[in-house]
């Protein structure tokens, strides 16, 4: 199966719009697939050259159809122009630099780790799991990609120790530049009962999206007795992301559940996300039955643009994930002006001042995840206060414009370094 593309995907996308305005002219190269991965769909308005492997995805071997599942990049390279990019600014340490190696071998490359890797890496220092046959080939495999990289950004000051320990890179080559926001699109919106009433009936009473259990589909559908919490003005808490088992909305939907066994307010919990056919473990749907949770809703998938309106018709933005690399989702909600719920761990401690901007728990603390909901929930003064210091906060460290110009400096040096021409990078 193809999901919805992920957080570096936004990244890419969100740079290269911005990096014009800093001298350079991106060339997008980016695996496509028909629907909600169309390279063509989501890059538009820029410079994109797609491989389209659509065909492999029905083929009897994906890996060895033409292109395949997933391809060399070498031709794919080859016929963007790799060869005569100013820099190649290649987003995760995958075979793409093997490609750029053999097509592109005097280009400086910047690389740029979303975390993945790092997870990756250490998973395999950890004692690789059963079926890992290859992994210390890998693990050879990106120390030697990341150490051809003229640049490696990194998403949190944290990234750096963990970088420079598994893939032995100097650290004086490691630049910190955190995921940000458009602040053209998230920003404070505030919102009348009636309206915030109407987004919620629109989204959780007709549910567009369908919801697979096991091999039977299924779909759920909302009442507006079951929406009486919020007609009645109760605090709305949002999570939003995949339903991956690292994202804990386990943990968060019994969380929830044991808030509502000890306050008798309105109070409601809205799942945002969960591409039809993607979770692991535990689908919410049987955490919410398991727990007894009530006035717990599933909003589905939507695009990317759509999120400001969940956000603005929201309280408070929690992410209870355990390895959350960076958190893109809470400088979002933050930059709308919600105070955040998330762990005292990787990205979200960089991002999230407890206390401050919002409230953090340690990793896996069910009762203590409990506890940071109900102080959201039944102290607005105190939620809107933090609110508003989150948006000041992200304000200040995470919108694009300003990032962008870091990154370009980045590029810029890579670029002298190399005694490059004036820029034109290849993203």
């Amino acid at each position: 199966m193809f999901f919805p593309r992920g957080g570096s995907a936004h990244v890419v996308r969100a740079l290269a719009t911005e990096l014009p305005k800093h001298g350079w002219q991106p060339t997008v190269v980016s695996g496509s697939v028909a629907g909600v991965g169309d390279a063509r769909r989501f890059f538009a308005g820029l410079d994109v050259r797609p491989v389209d492997m659509t065909a492999a995805l029905s083929a009897p071997d994906p890996l060895n159809a033409d292109p395949p599942f997933h391809p060399s990049w070498a031709r794919a390279l080859q016929d963007a122009g790799a060869a005569d990019a100013t820099v190649l600014y290649l987003h995760h340490l995958t075979p793409l630099h093997e490609a750029a190696a053999r097509v592109a071998p005097g280009v400086p490359i910047v690389g740029h780790l979303h975390g993945t890797e790092l997870l990756m890496l250490e998973a395999i220092a950890e004692g690789p799991p059963a079926g890992w046959d290859h992994a210390e080939s890998w693990r050879a495999r990106m120390r030697r990609w990341a150490s051809s990289c003229a640049r490696i950004l990194l998403l949190s000051p944290s990234s750096i120790d963990r970088a420079t320990s598994l893939l032995g890179v100097d650290p004086d080559r490691c630049v910190v530049v955190p995921n940000g926001f458009d602040p053209d699109l998230f920003s404070p919106r505030a919102m009348t009962p009636e309206e915030r009433l109407a987004h919620w009936r629109h989204h959780l009473v007709e549910v567009p999206q369908g919801w697979s259990m096991g091999n039977e589909p299924g779909s759920v559908a909302y009442t507006d007795h079951d929406l009486a919490p919020i007609a009645a003005g109760g605090p709305v808490l949002v999570y939003v992301g995949r339903f991956t088992a690292v994202k804990r909305i386990g943990l968060l939907v019994r969380a929830f559940a044991r808030v509502q066994r000890e306050t008798d307010g309105p109070l409601s919990l809205v799942l945002v996300g969960g591409h039809p056919g993607e979770w692991e473990g535990e689908h919410p749907l049987e955490a919410i039955e398991a727990s007894g949770a009530r006035n717990v809703f599933l909003a589905g998938w939507h695009e990317h643009a759509a999120l400001p309106g969940f956000l603005h018709a929201s309280d408070a933005i929690v992410l209870p994930s355990v390895r959350e690399q960076f958190g893109q989702v809470l400088v979002e909600g933050m930059a709308c002006g919600l105070p955040a719920i998330a762990v005292d761990n990787h990205g979200p401690a960089d991002i999230v001042h407890d206390g401050e901007t919002g409230w953090l728990v340690e990793p896996d603390d069910l009762e203590g995840l409990a506890g940071a909901l109900l102080a959201a929930a039944a102290d607005p003064p105190e939620r809107r206060r933090r609110g508003a210091a989150a948006r000041e906060s992200v304000a200040a460290r995470y919108a694009w414009p300003s990032l962008a110009a870091r990154v370009a400096a980045v590029l810029d040096a890579a670029r002298e370094e190399a005694g490059e021409p004036e820029p034109a990078a290849l993203a």
